[in-house]
């Protein structure tokens, strides 16, 4: 069993520990969601083993080693770097209620399918680059997305509230209405999306161009026309049309979420997606 394999399983289990807690609080009937300097260092801790793992698993061979599990806990791994640096400016614990789960379940899937291949011309400081470029942007929108799919649900939430169900404490909906009431206000969230979305595509916008530099030293081509080039360039364009909807026509809301969601799936597919078919389904490195 690889090291990175070890780590992976061992910051999942930070994290599934620390999401555990702040879950059993909500059920017990705590009124809202507030991490404490243990928690953040607990989460601190989570995270340098994250980093551990992944360096041991894409890093400490010859070459660069990348699978789409491995690029799934990279960029989760990075968006919870932005959210712990987030959170000791603006009041946002509330988010580890659903940040935690989908880190559990990231570095379990890199334990899990830590296979992938190994990057040809590794060594190329333009190529490493662009790699860093490109997996900063994929966090970056990734916990955009997330904040979308939060401000979907506390915006029906506020249309649609939760049933009391009898007032019991540990009922599930009385649970989950808890958990929307430990969330961020609703502009609180829109203001940090837009700030999110803004640097993504700032940040995807020198992914396209570094990528660009690193086709034309390799390859002679400007872009190669293949999924992940169309893809990321569908990404770019949606997240440059919303960004220009907002600043011209003041788009918010369920427009601004759906088109969030859009780029997301868009970004998704790019990397994640195929190689997900060709090494899982397809068994192809």
């Amino acid at each position: 069993m690889s090291s990175g394999i070890v780590f992976h399983a061992l910051a999942a289990a930070a994290y599934a520990l620390l999401g555990a807690s702040l879950w059993r609080s909500l059920a017990r009937g705590a009124p809202a969601v507030q991490a404490g300097r243990a928690a953040r260092t607990g989460l601190l801790g989570a995270l340098l083993l994250h980093g551990a793992a992944l360096y041991q698993a894409m890093l400490s061979g010859p070459g660069l080693h990348l699978g789409w599990a491995l690029a799934l806990s990279a960029a989760v791994w990075l968006g919870m770097i932005v959210f712990w640096l987030e959170s000791l400016l603006v009041q946002i614990d509330g988010m580890q209620l659903l940040l935690l789960p989908m880190a559990t379940v990231a570095t379990l899937l890199a334990a899990a399918f830590p296979h992938g291949l190994t990057v040809g011309h590794a060594d190329n400081p333009w190529l490493r680059a662009h790699l860093l470029i490109a997996l900063a942007a994929y966090a970056l929108i990734t916990v955009a997305a997330l904040h979308a799919m939060l401000m979907a649900a506390l915006d029906r939430k506020l249309h649609r509230p939760l049933p009391a169900a009898g007032g019991e404490e540990g009922a599930p909906s009385a649970i989950m209405g808890r958990m929307l009431d430990s969330m961020p206000p609703l502009l609180v969230q829109e203001q940090l999306l837009f700030r999110l979305i803004g640097i993504g595509f700032g940040v995807l916008t020198l992914a396209v161009g570094s990528g660009s530099v690193i086709s034309m030293l390799l390859t002679g081509q400007v872009l190669p026309f293949d999924h992940k080039t169309v893809f990321t360039l569908l990404s770019w364009v949606t997240f440059g049309l919303l960004l220009l909807g907002r600043q011209i026509s003041g788009w918010r809301g369920r427009v601004a979420l759906r088109w969030t969601l859009t780029g997301f799936a868009f970004l998704l597919l790019a990397y994640t997606g195929s190689r997900f078919v060709l090494e899982v389904i397809l068994h192809r490195g």
